[in-house]
């Protein structure tokens, strides 16, 4: 039998240890929802853009990017995906067409960057209906960007706009349609590409903007095409019988992507990749 000096320094050191591990699993305590990511796992549009611009191509030029889109939870197709893509010659930068995340979560973002980032080109998005799950809308605006942006490259003005109407109860805002008129209405560049995750003849699309989206897209004198993800698999067409082209890009799960090929003022090349 112990001394009871001895038990009850035991019995002390016990409680005090028990007290330390109680209060370090509060120091640790953990949200799915916190966004705070890395200072190199902030502002990612801005910095792929930036490196993007400084591999220029002259306006003449042809120009050539994948687009794929839906990585959600398929991290292993996104390894698949940047080996394939690494092998590819000529491309500029990829494009994907939202929903990064499957729940909206930073963490979510933040394993997808660290397959892409792998890539051996800057790639661009736009946000999608899961990225704005729970606080996914303030979580993607950390890590990535502004939810409506564009840029012009090789000649080409590209137009990236949150269409997620949904997401926002169809408050009539969303897509923003001044804006992305404001945008079309740029005449410095002889070809304009529109990116969106929901395209307008999807249910999750604001049924009160569809008319007007779909005007606006048919009076843009320059536009190639339009670029939608969401729906998973790989479609092309002009569904509203108006000379203007829809693309759906396939998710990370198909394993396929295409490469579009862009020149002179109208005209592409699409090549599906299966990988």
């Amino acid at each position: 039998m112990l001394h009871p000096l001895l038990s009850r320094t035991r019995l002390s050191l016990l409680a005090s240890t028990a007290a330390l591990l109680l209060g370090g699993c509060e120091m640790l305590e953990f949200s799915p929802n916190d966004y705070r990511s890395p200072k190199d796992q902030t502002d990612l549009t801005r910095k792929n853009l930036e490196r993007l611009m400084a591999s220029p191509v002259p306006a003449g030029d042809t120009l050539r990017f994948v687009f794929t889109g839906d990585s959600q939870r398929f991290y292993d197709a996104a390894e698949g995906l940047v080996e394939s893509v690494n092998q590819q010659r000529g491309i500029n930068f990829v494009i994907v067409a939202g929903d990064i995340s499957d729940f909206g979560m930073g963490r979510e973002m933040r394993w997808v960057d660290d397959k892409l980032r792998k890539l051996n080109v800057p790639y661009l998005t736009v946000i999608g209906n899961h990225d704005q799950v729970g606080n996914g809308r303030e979580a993607y605006q950390h890590i990535f960007g502004a939810l409506n942006y564009s840029f012009v490259y090789g000649g080409t003005k590209f137009i990236m706009t949150d269409t997620n109407g949904r997401e926002y109860n169809f408050n009539g805002k969303v897509p923003d349609i001044p804006w992305v008129q404001q945008q079309l209405a740029d005449a410095s560049t002889p070809r304009q590409i529109v990116v969106s995750h929901v395209p307008p003849q999807d249910e999750d699309f604001d049924p009160a903007l569809r008319e007007p989206y779909i005007v606006t897209l048919r009076e843009a004198p320059r536009l190639v095409f339009e670029l939608n993800g969401h729906r998973h698999s790989f479609s092309i067409g002009q569904p509203f019988g108006d000379d203007v082209t829809y693309i759906n890009s396939s998710a990370f799960d198909t394993r396929q992507y295409v490469i579009l090929t862009v020149w002179g003022d109208k005209q592409f090349r699409l090549q599906k990749v299966t990988f």
